[in-house]
């Protein structure tokens, strides 16, 4: 899998959370669980992503992220402070 389809679907699963709980303040343990169209079949997979070490590890590389990223994890609820 490559990085992009990674970013993809964290990027999801953050807009998941964000939908169901109204916020981004992800506790670091959080794993959150998302379904996905199966390549092939179209059937849905489960996949179980981290995303409470990958929204902390975004907010701490914000500096860093391309100007495109930060505005995807903005549309999504991100807050940066």
């Amino acid at each position: 899998m490559s990085q992009a389809e990674k970013w993809a679907m964290h990027l999801a699963a953050a807009q998941q959370f964000f939908e169901r709980e109204g916020h981004l303040k992800v506790p670091r343990t959080h794993v959150e669980t998302i379904s996905l169209p199966r390549p092939g079949d179209g059937r849905d997979e489960e996949s179980l992503l981290k995303l409470g070490a990958w929204v902390a590890n975004q907010r701490s590389r914000a500096a860093t992220l391309t100007a495109d990223r930060v505005d995807q994890l903005s549309a999504v609820g991100m807050r940066w402070t």
